[in-house]
């Protein structure tokens, strides 16, 4: 059996699990989340912590197992606690401003990029170089973490462009004539 899967999901307080027979749905103080559930899975609620276990027979139940298990311990931390991303913006003149739902960005284009956020997604911009991305679904904030970042992914030779705050860029040596 997946080591992932062994270890049972413990529910913070004020998380309910409700499984169904097809999905899991997980409401918290921050909001509610559902997921599909695998049939090669069986998840069970017990004494307040969720158990994955894999269905015998079946080829990829242990794979699936500890990846269902991940999933769902990544859904409870969200709706508990909530997930967020920095980026950081450098480059002279390139600056981010957040206005309601949308992320206006100034990235030494021609023209301004703005950039519609998800519902579910929030960002703040404490300082007009760095972007906060918060969420509660894990996989829904890195998405948008990494579209923002592909606006201006950062450059080998100055480090300009959009990048995550704990990101290292390798700057390179340039060409030298001889």
């Amino acid at each position: 059996m997946s080591r992932v899967a062994k270890k049972p999901i413990v529910l913070p307080q004020g998380v309910a699990v409700d499984i169904s027979s097809d999905q899991i749905s997980v409401t918290g103080p921050l909001g509610a989340l559902k997921f599909a559930v695998n049939p090669a899975v069986s998840v069970a609620l017990e004494d307040g912590s969720l158990l994955c276990k894999p269905v015998a027979g079946v080829a990829e139940a242990v794979a699936m197992s500890g990846t269902m298990r991940a999933v769902l311990a990544n859904m409870v931390t969200g709706v508990s606690a909530g997930f967020e991303r920095k980026l950081s913006l450098v480059g002279v003149g390139y600056r981010a401003q957040a206005q309601g739902d949308t992320l206006n960005l100034t990235l030494g284009f021609s023209h301004p990029v703005a950039y519609k956020l998800p519902s579910g997604i929030t960002a703040t911009t404490p300082i007009q170089t760095e972007i906060v991305i918060k969420g509660v679904d894990r996989q829904l904030v890195g998405q948008v973490a990494a579209e923002v970042r592909a606006y201006r992914p950062p450059e080998p030779y100055k480090g300009k462009g959009v990048r995550y705050v704990d990101e290292v860029v390798v700057i390179k040596e340039t060409k030298k004539k001889k």
